[in-house]
């Protein structure tokens, strides 16, 4: 049962984003994550449009081993993790996944055209949403923050339901040592 409570307050905790109670803050945060994770989406379907000349002209280039299979995992990574980043549904995992794959991104321009602003900005700014929602997760308007209520209001109920048992012990105990019983 012990497990059981640990399992839930982690999974709550890894889902719930990092609150403000300010209303406009986390309508601009849940509209930042919705085009973010929308427009990251076709990057992925350029990749799998000709996944060998990604995976030389990119991967290769930077020397990474196994071009072809890690050029997949970034197309995935996009066609998967950006959806996941718009809906709120396990954006801290999807975001992460993005910010990596912006980071070797970055590393490719950087290795191609040293410190070019025109070269970096895109990724950059892409790497810096994602690791926004790494830091914060999806904010208020999210699937998460749901799926994190439902598993806080599990917790609660558990640690409820211990509760009135431990009464209901406390409570037979009582009334076996006065030999007489509760209306309750």
């Amino acid at each position: 049962m012990i497990a059981q409570q640990r399992m839930l307050s982690l999974g709550g905790l890894a889902l719930q984003p990092n609150q403000s109670s300010n209303t406009a803050f986390q309508i601009s945060w849940t509209i930042l994550r919705v085009v973010a994770g929308i427009v990251m989406v076709h990057n992925g379907l350029d990749k799998l449009a000709n996944i060998e000349s990604f995976a030389q002209a990119y991967v290769a280039y930077l020397g990474l081993p196994f071009p072809i299979t890690l050029s997949y995992m970034a197309a995935f990574t996009e066609l998967i993790g950006a959806p996941l980043v718009a809906l709120g549904l396990l954006t801290r995992p999807a975001a992460m996944g993005l910010f990596f794959t912006m980071l070797v991104a970055m590393y490719h321009h950087v290795k191609i055209a040293g410190l070019s602003i025109p070269y970096l900005e895109l990724s950059a700014l892409y790497a810096a949403t994602f690791l926004f929602f790494v830091i914060n997760g999806g904010g208020q308007f999210s699937v998460d923050a749901v799926l994190a209520n439902i598993l806080n209001g599990l917790r609660s109920n558990q640690t409820n339901g211990k509760r009135a048992s431990l009464e209901d012990v406390f409570r037979r105990s009582d009334e076996a040592a006065s030999g007489t019983k509760s209306v309750l």
